[in-house]
């Protein structure tokens, strides 16, 4: 191994990266959004169950943040590329703030509030593309993944005070949970604002043609090149299991307590936190102390493992081992995703990072709603046994995921198209730079970086064994 590659393969600490000013502010104001969010998702599906006591009803409530992502995650998250990432992202939480906080006023009917919350979610896409465009331009090399598995974990661990607090404040007076959903997105902005550097708009006004041509080319991007496409299908698959438990909580819960209600809440808490927990757990245990190389190893094992522990709910046990299951999920799913992640985003091209997003989280979003929805539509349809469904819905998963870790590139192949895009990206982040400066629009190409599908495969070859 050459000095370069023993260089790149370290381990970056959490130091490194806590001691960017940028990083710390995108952390918190990140975190706070998240508990906000996750206190008002448990509380409001907890009341819908409670009032129509239907599982599928309850489901929809809780898929509903996801819906506008699948509708038009990627055509929103364009915006986020046009214009200054601080100025949306602190646009869209001011924004969040006052919707959420109409949705918190007494007297408002259940149909209303989802209405209102899915208006709430439509101004997600741009903001968190936004988050997701600028990590790169904070954070360089393994720093990105370490920053991206920490901003994951910290969201496990606001997900699982949100989701606890969330269940628990809706046997009190859900709607407080909504005002402090609003609060957080108010203290989010002031520390974005305050935080972060202004930053000139990745697409600059010449180089753009229009939101729907802007959006396809973030498509042909991910799904155009061989790297970024086979990523963005194992994490896609990853998706179909990995929110089950959280989704159905509610329901799994009331089978699990029998007619308490202290304890329905208490159980719904523990499933919806067991996820976030396990996540916390890997990003200390993985993403920290394993070297990059390493990582990059244990991808396939965990991608399979995600499932496989989910597949002994056909079992139906008890409250503690639902947990421990839901738990060793969460901690194989994290302990992939902020590689996968990591990579993905060093393989980008500047100018198409928030569009990239914008396919990734749409397309995650959506299957995980959808996952959520299909399982609860099967349990209602078929009367079947919440838990058995479960476990052979995870028992599919398993195969899935072998059937892709089969064809799952080689790590000489990632390292080569990081490569290349870090050579790519430093020369577009400089030109970019000079034309801001002098405003001289002409010196610089009047188009993107060209996307590396659109460059020779070289680089790509020998990706995936022949079948």
């Amino acid at each position: 191994m050459s000095d370069d590659d023993r260089t790149r393969d370290r381990k970056v600490t959490f130091s490194e990266i806590f001691r960017i000013g940028e990083y710390r502010a995108v952390f918190f104001a990140t975190q706070l959004s998240f508990v906000g969010d996750f206190i008002s998702k448990a509380a409001v599906t907890a009341l819908v169950f409670v009032e129509t006591q239907s599982a599928l009803l309850a489901a929809a409530a809780f898929a509903i943040s996801f819906a506008p992502w699948a509708i038009g995650g990627p055509f929103l998250a364009t915006l986020a590329e046009r214009c200054r990432y601080r100025r949306i992202m602190v646009i869209c939480d001011i924004t969040r703030a006052g919707l959420v906080a109409l949705v918190a006023l007494p007297g408002n009917p259940v149909w209303l509030m989802l209405v209102l919350l899915f208006t709430v979610s439509l101004l997600a896409p741009p903001a968190q593309a936004a988050r997701s465009a600028i990590m790169p331009l904070i954070l360089s090399g393994d720093r990105v993944t370490l920053g991206i598995a920490v901003n994951q974990t910290g969201s496990q661990a606001t997900q699982a005070i949100g989701y606890m607090s969330g269940a628990l404040l809706s046997i009190i007076n859900p709607r407080l949970a909504l005002l402090i959903n609003a609060a957080t997105y108010v203290v989010s902005a002031i520390v974005i604002r305050s935080g972060v550097r202004d930053r000139a708009p990745a697409i600059r006004p010449e180089q753009r043609s229009n939101l729907w041509r802007e959006t396809q080319e973030g498509f042909g991007v991910v799904f155009g090149t061989p790297t970024l496409r086979m990523i963005a299908i194992v994490v896609f698959a990853s998706m179909l299991f990995s929110i089950v438990p959280e989704g159905l909580a509610i329901g799994w819960a009331e089978e699990l307590s029998g007619d308490s209600e202290a304890r329905r809440g208490f159980y719904q808490g523990l499933i919806m936190i067991a996820n976030p927990v396990g996540s916390v757990t890997a990003a200390l245990l993985i993403t920290r102390l394993m070297r990059p190389a390493i990582r990059q190893r244990f991808v396939p094992f965990l991608g399979i493992a995600a499932p496989l522990a989910l597949v002994p709910a056909v079992f139906d046990p008890g409250i503690a081992v639902v947990v421990a299951m839901t738990m060793i999920s969460g901690f194989a799913i994290t302990g992939m995703l902020p590689v996968l992640n990591g990579t993905f985003v060093q393989i980008l091209r500047h100018g198409y990072r928030a569009r990239a997003f914008g396919v990734m989280n749409s397309g995650m979003q959506l299957l995980q709603g959808g996952a959520v929805l299909a399982v609860g539509a099967l349990i209602s349809a078929t009367n079947a046994h919440l838990p058995i469904v479960v476990g052979l819905w995870s028992a599919a998963g398993v195969v899935l995921m072998v059937i892709l870790f089969s064809r799952w590139p080689k790590p000489h192949v990632f390292a080569s198209a990081i490569a290349e895009a870090t050579t790519a990206n430093q020369v577009a982040v400089a030109d970019s730079a000079e034309a801001a400066s002098t405003g001289n629009v002409g010196a610089t190409a009047t188009t993107p970086p060209v996307p590396p599908q659109a460059r020779s495969p070289r680089a790509e070859q020998g990706a995936y064994p022949k079948p």
